[in-house]
């Protein structure tokens, strides 16, 4: 009976190796388990687009920012950019409308409208954006196919500022009618370039041109100096005439009045202004070289010697 005992306490009597094997395998699922759980959780920014997939198949697009989950080993997550990109559309040559040819180099600014339809019919960001530059340069090629080549590469009758615009509004159009999901926010002409073998005419042309131009400035410009010129003197003639005129009435004016003080002055003493006439008349007729001859018993010779 004591053995029988022993025996059975020695089975009850629990086995350390077995408690530990246990708490290791607890330990490990919950460290696969964080693991898991960790591995499918994803952030969204605020320039980006999550976009969630079952099986293939776009379930859900993420567009505010924050932290989700997606389900382990069924979804899967892509990005796509929310932010605005460039695409330099590679240069090409076209045909303007009177036949001649030019190499036109643009670049175009666009971004992801809708997700969920770009991804449906352009399936990748790649095929969305050779579509749309497919886009912009059959319409840019239009565009400038219907300007005469003087309009395009004169600065003075270019109308590129509104082209840009209209070639804007017409691939957005075309985008939204395929569905394609993508929108361009802007279409830019970087460089309007000949063709090598054409540049130098049309360099010499267009200085031919400006020198032509400058000179017609200048023609106008002499004329205008001439007018300028001829006016002041006709206003100067006017201005001297005039006060000549106006000197003359007041220098009337001022022998008027002189000779009224003199009438004034000499009517008061007639011998005084007899005898200040005399030596005026005196002094205008007598100098160094005359000789006066007068009697000896003349009034004036008696005066002369001082008897009188």
């Amino acid at each position: 009976m004591d053995n029988d005992n022993v025996v059975n306490m020695e089975e009850k009597k629990p086995n350390p190796f077995q408690k530990y094997f246990r708490g290791g395998i607890s330990l490990l699922i919950a460290a696969i388990l964080l693991v898991v759980i960790l591995s499918n959780l994803y952030i969204v920014k605020e320039n980006e687009y999550k976009v969630v997939r079952q099986f293939g198949e776009v379930v859900r697009i993420i567009e505010n920012p924050g932290l989700n989950y997606k389900i382990p080993f069924i979804q899967s997550v892509t990005t796509l950019p929310k932010y605005q990109m460039t695409y330099d559309v590679q240069e090409a040559e076209i045909n303007t409308k009177d036949k001649k040819r030019l190499i036109i180099d643009n670049y175009t600014v666009w971004k992801i409208k809708d997700p969920k339809q770009m991804i449906s019919n352009a399936r990748t960001l790649v095929n969305a954006e050779t579509k749309m530059a497919e886009f912009v340069f059959s319409t840019v090629r239009s565009e400038l196919g219907q300007l005469e080549y003087d309009e395009i590469i004169n600065d003075e009758k270019s109308s590129r500022g509104s082209l840009n615009d209209k070639v804007t509004n017409i691939v957005n159009e075309l985008l939204e009618k395929d569905g394609y999901g993508i929108e361009v926010v802007d279409v830019r002409m970087k460089r309007t370039d000949l063709p090598s073998e054409n540049e130098q005419s049309v360099f010499t042309r267009m200085i031919s041109e400006r020198e032509s131009t400058a000179q017609g400035y200048l023609s106008k410009g002499d004329a205008e100096k001439n007018r300028i010129i001829a006016e002041t003197d006709r206003e100067v003639k006017e201005m001297l005439a005039k006060a000549e005129s106006e000197a003359e009435i007041i220098r009337s004016e001022g022998e008027q009045e002189a000779a009224k003080m003199y009438n004034a002055a000499y009517s008061k003493d007639p011998d005084f202004y007899d005898l200040y006439r005399t030596l005026q008349s005196y002094k205008q007729t007598i100098d160094e070289e005359t000789v006066i001859i007068v009697p000896f018993d003349s009034p004036y010779a008696k005066l002369l010697k001082g008897t009188e």
